[in-house]
């Protein structure tokens, strides 16, 4: 009798158990319904505005920041100290011959006329043989217009014999003081020795020596190196490689500053001498040269720099870097017109320092702008549009 009242029992659990399941699975989407909601309506795209419903999801991802004025940041470009070029010369040999002697070595300080080296030149000993034939060549022919003279003034002689005679003379004269002129040029002396002396037109320091001796000189060298560079160090120049953004600080006859690697801790003050006109067609690079003073011999030639100009003068402000979007080969940035409305609007971008960018145009101080969220928004913005077109 119990165990027909088990099975019974346990007909009747399975018909339980189903109806138990049913009420469970309808409680569950009963719950559920709530994640069945409309979702929020699309940001509105008009021209360059993105707007947003009130309450949209996507602007907790957003975060805006107004654009600050920058009072000073420093714009830095790459540079190379070298030779001032109004106090240096490159000697070359200006005859061709064999090196006999070397008077002075690298690193010597030399005064201006002070010889170099000496060098055996036959084209030298050709000048003064030139010289000495002319010389002679005068002494004859004014004995001869003394003589012409004489005579034509006793009228033994013709007048044309007299005008033959002059015009000798005058061409006599005029070869010996060519000739002369020659050898003063080569700086050889009165007589044929053919030693010609390279001597140093300016007073400074020897920083090059490119010459042994017995070594053959020739006067058309070509691209070969000078013989001697000798420059004054207590001024040196400095070859600054400049981009089109950097125009707004590169002022002719302002001050700047540089620092050197192995001078970390000192500021060096330049002064910009020299813009470049042009743009190289390859490197997009401008060229500008500055000045700086080098009494205490510390900076040398071809050493690398950093120099630093000041915007403190061009009024600018600044936005950080991750606020500008590229796009269709332009730099933009998404500015608050409205609560949800952000208009992307077209900047020009300078220099990056500390994790701000200079904008050069297109946004002004106080302006509220997306700092983070700009891609996204830009992301969006292309969504939008395409959606319009395929409508």
């Amino acid at each position: 009798m119990s165990g027909s009242r088990e099975s019974r029992l346990r007909g009747l659990s399975w018909p339980l158990v189903v109806l138990a399941c049913a009420l469970a699975v309808a409680g569950c989407k009963e719950k559920a319904a709530p994640s069945g909601a409309a979702p929020p309506p699309k940001p509105a795209i008009k021209g360059g505005l993105v707007t947003f419903a009130a309450g949209h999801p996507q602007l907790a991802a957003l975060k805006v920041a107004a654009v600050r004025d920058l009072d000073n940041v420093p714009v830095e470009m790459t540079g190379r100290l070298v030779w001032d070029e109004n106090r240096t010369v490159r000697i070359y040999a200006p005859l061709a011959g064999r090196v006999t002697r070397i008077g002075v070595q690298a690193g010597d300080t030399v005064k201006a006329g002070q010889v170099l080296a000496w060098v055996a030149a036959p084209d030298l000993g050709q000048a003064q043989a030139d010289a000495s034939r002319g010389a002679a060549d005068f002494a004859l022919a004014e004995k001869t217009l003394a003589r012409v003279k004489d005579l034509h003034e006793n009228g033994v002689a013709a007048r044309k014999d007299l005008t033959q005679a002059e015009a000798e003379h005058a061409r006599a004269r005029a070869e010996l003081e060519r000739a002369q002129a020659r050898v003063r040029l080569y700086g050889g002396g009165a007589g044929i020795d053919q030693t010609l002396a390279i001597k140093s037109p300016i007073s400074g320091t020897v920083v090059e020596r490119n010459l042994n001796p017995g070594q053959e000189l020739r006067a058309d060298q070509g691209a070969a190196p000078a013989l001697f560079v000798v420059t004054d160090p207590s001024r040196l120049w400095i070859q600054i490689d400049a981009h089109e953004r950097h125009l707004p600080v590169l002022r002719k006859g302002g001050e700047f500053a540089f620092t050197a690697a192995n001078y970390q801790n000192t500021v060096f003050t330049a002064r910009l001498d020299v813009v470049a006109d042009f743009i190289d067609p390859q490197t997009r690079v401008i060229r500008a040269r500055g000045s700086v003073a080098n009494d205490d011999r510390r900076l040398k030639g071809e050493m690398l720099v950093t120099a630093r100009f000041s915007t403190a003068a061009l009024g600018s402000v600044g936005i950080p870097a991750q606020a500008v979007v590229f796009a269709e080969g332009r730099q933009f940035a998404f500015v608050e017109r409205a609560n949800g409305a952000f208009e992307r609007v077209e900047v020009r971008i300078g220099e990056e320092h500390a994790g701000q960018l200079v904008i050069r145009k297109g946004l002004s101080s106080g302006q509220r702008v997306v700092t983070d969220g700009a891609l996204l928004l830009q992301q969006v913005m292309q969504a939008g549009r395409s959606r319009l077109e395929a409508e």
